[in-house]
């Protein structure tokens, strides 16, 4: 099961259907741009002031460059001069490098912690916009400032429940008719809890397969007293997908159903 917005899962949804799995899609997020675009239009027409822009998912990428063609502000402005622009992930840089903007450093690790450990010396004391989500994590924003770093946050996006869900569905999750289900994000998890009830989601944790995108959409789950039992390297959809065949190992074919 896919929890992904339906315009985001395409790939994983390929990746899983290429190891034979049977994907259903339950999308438990919806990502619209921002009620009041006011500050996020006030820090783009003000790039010379920053040394740094970090990207720490596609999202942010994408409502940045749609902001930034609303403006009349041209693509290569984001990494004119000697500003270093930085992606979480080769999924985040790919939009990036497809607008013709230099990519000057891509987190090994997939995790906006790993990207700012990784650049740490590039980023000390230096001015940095964060165009984020209206529900970003703060750790990244935290270690920034940290070494020393002028943070600019502003909200691209924002990460929303989905308009509706399916009832039908919903009553497979309920009676474990799934084997794996995919979060990408804390706010998917988060939606997921409130369509299936809080003690269910938990009780099916140990049920079926949790697989969570990186630390912070694992952490969240375990907070919420559920059980992860697999967390993908990255968050490329190939990885997903080997991670949710690694965990199902009671079926004939690996990732049967997913």
């Amino acid at each position: 099961m896919v929890t992904r917005a339906p315009e985001q899962s395409a790939e994983l949804t390929r990746a899983l259907e290429a190891l034979g799995a049977d994907v259903i899609a339950f999308p438990m997020v919806s990502v619209v741009p921002p009620k009041d675009s006011r500050e996020l239009d006030e820090q783009l027409r003000r790039l010379d002031e920053f040394d740094a822009i970090l990207f720490l998912s596609g999202n942010a990428v994408k409502y940045t460059f749609d902001r930034c063609a609303q403006l009349g502000i041209e693509c290569d402005l984001l990494s004119s001069g000697n500003r270093l622009v930085a992606a979480v992930g080769p999924a985040t840089a790919r939009p990036l490098a497809e607008k013709g903007i230099r990519v000057a450093h891509i987190a090994e690790k997939g995790t906006g912690e790993a990207l700012v450990r990784e650049l740490r010396d590039s980023l000390t004391g230096r001015r940095i916009l964060i165009p984020r989500s209206d529900r970003g994590d703060e750790r990244v924003p935290s270690l920034l400032k940290d070494l020393g770093a002028n943070v600019t946050e502003v909200v691209a996006y924002r990460t929303a429940a989905p308009a509706s869900v399916d009832a039908a569905v919903r009553d497979r999750i309920r009676r474990a008719e799934i084997d794996a289900v995919i979060f990408a994000s804390p706010s998917a998890f988060r939606n997921f809890v409130s369509a299936v009830g809080p003690a269910e989601a938990v009780a099916l944790g140990a049920r079926v397969v949790f697989v969570a995108i990186g630390p912070t959409t694992a952490r969240s789950i375990r907070e919420a007293g559920a059980r992860v039992a697999a967390q993908s390297e990255s968050a490329s959809a190939a990885d997903l997908a080997r991670a949710v065949a690694a965990h199902c190992p009671d079926h004939p074919e690996a990732a049967r159903r997913a």
